[in-house]
């Protein structure tokens, strides 16, 4: 039998107050399933999609180590590939929200034997215009933390870097005006926040009913937070959130397959916690099943 291949993908920044020595662990574990391995360090952003369009048709597995960002790049890459290789992820970032939803271990070791005991599973893909992102897309307050929080912050404080980062945002928030168009229904308002995902998990900080999430249903999950224009309205919304009962009077909670949304506002996004800049329209769709994982 031909011996099999694995490149992996770290990004060295992602993590870097951690021990090294769990990730050569997990290297170990494919080493003794036969791999034969090869290790591509990043070296800035961007490197993890070009390192995979240039070498990944030269092997049958790539595995992503770091945070979403990082599998995010690599996924990023294997879409462009004709014939893709199998895609492995081992979370080593602050938040690996992605992870939590797929039950990954946070030990490498872990993960990896998991891997390799494990036949691929297909997800959904979310494309974002002409960008791909694995399992949210958000606009409005709070989303420039995700990708504006500083690396050093996120590897020494984790969540709570988020969250320092998102205070920042406070004296700025303020409601969006947009259209937006899920399969077929029609939201026209000011709103605060939004999210399109497909995760139990975003940033960190807000948690979805696994129940309700499924990661392969060609369905994504929107939630949009509407500016209140009542003293009960802002009620309603608080204890919405806190409670994390996305159903209740003052939030929009729908399982949608595509959206269209339209604005005349300065409205940057985040794709997987990456930045991506304000457009006047954007159309998001959900690739059931275009992306093969070992999980």
């Amino acid at each position: 039998m031909k011996q099999q291949k694995l490149l992996f993908i770290v990004n060295p920044a992602a993590g870097r107050t951690k021990s090294r020595a769990p990730l050569f662990d997990a290297l170990a574990r494919f080493s003794e399933a036969g791999y034969l391995l090869s290790v591509h360090v990043t070296t800035g952003r961007g490197d993890a999609t070009a390192a995979t369009v240039q070498n990944g048709g030269d092997y049958d597995v790539i595995v992503a180590v770091g945070g979403d960002g990082t599998l995010n790049e690599v996924i990023s890459g294997l879409i462009q590939l004709e014939t893709p290789p199998l895609l492995g992820y081992l979370p080593y970032g602050s938040t690996n929200d992605f992870a939590s939803s797929l039950h990954l271990s946070r030990s490498p070791a872990t993960a990896a034997a998991s891997m390799i005991r494990h036949t691929p599973r297909k997800l959904d893909l979310g494309r974002w215009n002409d960008r791909h992102f694995v399992y949210v897309a958000s606009f409005g307050a709070f989303t420039r933390s995700s990708y504006a929080a500083p690396q050093a912050a996120k590897n020494a404080l984790g969540h709570f870097a988020y969250i320092l980062e998102g205070m920042k945002d406070l004296n700025t928030l303020r409601p969006y005006r947009l259209r937006l168009t899920a399969d077929g229904e029609v939201l026209d308002g000011e709103y605060l926040f939004g999210a399109i995902c497909n995760s139990t998990s975003i940033g960190g900080l807000m948690k979805l009913d696994p129940e309700r999430v499924v990661l392969d249903d060609g369905k994504f999950e929107l939630l949009l937070i509407p500016n209140p224009k009542t003293p009960t309205d802002l009620q309603n919304l608080v204890l919405a959130l806190l409670e994390q009962q996305y159903d209740r009077e003052g939030l929009v909670f729908r399982h949608v397959s595509s959206i269209h949304l339209e604005t005349a506002e300065d409205l940057p996004w985040s794709l997987d916690g990456e930045y991506a800049p304000s457009t006047p329209e954007v159309t998001i769709e959900n690739r059931q099943q275009a992306l093969t994982m070992l999980l």
